[in-house]
């Protein structure tokens, strides 16, 4: 009996999408539930942590859904733009905002993720035939 492994051209790229959507949406979700204490170790406010675990669930299940799109090619461009869009944003904050240790590097690292994953995406959508 002969095994047939299957691929697709988009499948790096589904899987960036719904990995970032998973990590996102973890994240969004702890950010809302503790967004006092959190706020009290970064330096951004209360309000700001719970916006912005808002924004990261509500993006991660845009990004979810759209990587099951039958065409995903410009879900995942969107998506990779997003995530730089993110990046610059978190190098502005840092540059610009009254922030603890913590809270830079915090946001530098989260900086670093949406790097990465629009990497992954860029690579995903590249792949795409």
């Amino acid at each position: 009996m002969t095994t047939t492994l299957s691929t697709t051209s988009d499948s790096l790229l589904r899987m960036a999408m719904r990995v970032d959507a998973v990590l996102s949406g973890l994240c969004g979700i702890v950010l809302m539930a503790a967004a006092g204490p959190i706020s009290g170790v970064t330096g951004f406010s209360k309000a700001a942590e719970f916006a912005t675990g808002a924004v990261f669930v509500v993006y991660a299940v845009v990004v979810f859904l759209a990587a099951g799109l039958r065409r995903v090619r410009t879900a995942g461009i969107a998506t990779a733009i997003a995530n730089l869009v993110f990046t610059v944003a978190a190098v502005v904050a840092v540059i610009e905002l009254d922030l603890t240790t913590a809270g830079v590097v915090a946001t530098l690292g989260s900086g670093v993720y949406t790097l990465v994953f629009a990497d992954l995406q860029y690579l995903g959508v590249r792949r795409i035939k």
